[in-house]
């Protein structure tokens, strides 16, 4: 019962292909590989919070009994992003919108300085 052949899994394969279908199965083992792959991060950043623990605490330690000289990080270097330049076709759906915007500003500025009269009824 443990021991699988090749004839096995090659009926397991076919069932899992008709179950699933041959479009599905790429999908599939996309997101799989993409769950794993989330997965060992996960597990690598705690591991390395658990060492990071380990260490603080030990430096815990060696600090009450000997003090450490303070040591200041160094900042990175600045490196200037470049931004994509945009396309004409961009600029103007922008200053079309810009333009909306600065209607409808002057519509409510126009609409809250003029009186509100009630109707009245007779």
């Amino acid at each position: 019962m443990g021991n699988l052949g090749p004839t096995e899994l090659i009926i397991i394969a076919v069932v899992i292909i008709l179950l699933f279908g041959a479009k599905k199965m790429p999908d599939m083992a996309r997101s799989l590989g993409r769950s794993m792959r989330i997965i060992k991060a996960e597990t690598k950043g705690m591991k390395q919070d658990d060492q990071a623990d380990g260490t603080a605490q030990a430096d815990t330690a060696a600090t009450t009994a000997t003090p450490a000289p303070a040591v200041t990080p160094t900042p990175a270097p600045a490196v200037p992003v470049q931004l994509p330049q945009a396309t004409p076709a961009a600029q103007s759906d922008v200053e079309k919108m810009q333009k909306q915007i600065d209607d409808l500003q002057s519509q409510l500025k126009s609409n809250q300085t003029a009186p509100t009269q009630a109707p009245k009824n007779a």
